[in-house]
């Protein structure tokens, strides 16, 4: 890299740094301010779905009747169906998991050989061998080797969250794309929580809840953002020096 493509980053990172220091330093004091309403469908970069679809098929009214296909109860479904419509996601997560790995090898090998007689000619070759060679131990190797490793993981997670989301596309089988963020700031600390995922109208229960275990391809994201959670991260220098330095 030339001088002035180091000088160059350099300045890129001192501008970047500077920036975000400004911005802190502006915030002394304040709380963290709320993120602006958004339109749900375009929340972290989501897109519109395209997955296999089977043939799409609807179940033909009759007109004598006063039940409608597809309505769980007598005059109207109330439970999400639409884009545009609220679902209310459950989360519970109560995960742990346990590994316990032990390994351990272990090799030796040795190797020996010699010339003590060939015909005469072994002082020969002795004298073409540098100084204080011994024709009777020409070759004497040995290696041992020793490995052994051991690993364990003990980990375990509870999530107890409630969140409503938005259906932001109704897909051709008819199963829902939902969308969902929350944002709840206490003192100085702004904790989000945000779920997308792919839902079947039948999995709704009649209060118009669902399971997070009945979201496919889902995305669940809890964390937050102020003074305590910066306070957890190691300074930006640091983070760079980790990246970069190869030892």
């Amino acid at each position: 890299m030339s001088y002035f493509s180091k000088l160059f980053l350099a300045a890129l990172l001192s501008a970047t740094a500077a920036c975000s220091t400004v911005d802190r330093i502006k915030n002394i004091g304040e709380a963290p301010a709320f993120a602006p309403t958004e339109n749900p469908a375009k929340m972290l970069g989501a897109r519109e779905v395209a997955l296999p679809m089977p043939a799409n098929y609807d179940e033909p009214g009759n007109a004598n009747s006063l039940w409608r296909p597809g309505s769980r109860t007598f005059f109207r479904d109330q439970r999400a169906r639409r884009a545009g419509d609220i679902v209310t996601v459950v989360i519970d997560i109560n995960d742990r998991a346990r590994l316990n790995n032990t390994t351990e090898r272990s090799r030796a090998n040795g190797e020996s050989a010699g010339l003590p007689a060939f015909g005469g000619f072994e002082q020969r070759i002795v004298d073409l061998l540098p100084d204080g060679a011994n024709a009777s131990s020409l070759v004497d190797m040995s290696s041992d080797s020793t490995s052994r490793g051991e690993g364990s993981v003990d980990r375990r997670e509870d999530v107890e969250l409630t969140v409503a989301a938005i259906v932001t596309q109704v897909l051709p089988n008819g199963n829902l794309v939902v969308a969902g963020k929350q944002e709840v700031r206490v003192n100085y600390e702004l904790r989000e929580l945000t779920v997308t995922g792919i839902i079947r109208p039948e999995d709704i229960s009649n209060a118009n809840r669902i399971q997070h275990t009945q979201i496919a391809e889902a995305r669940i994201s809890y964390g937050g953002r102020g003074h305590l959670t910066d306070v957890q991260q190691a300074r930006y220098g640091q983070q760079l020096y980790d990246i970069l330095f190869p030892f």
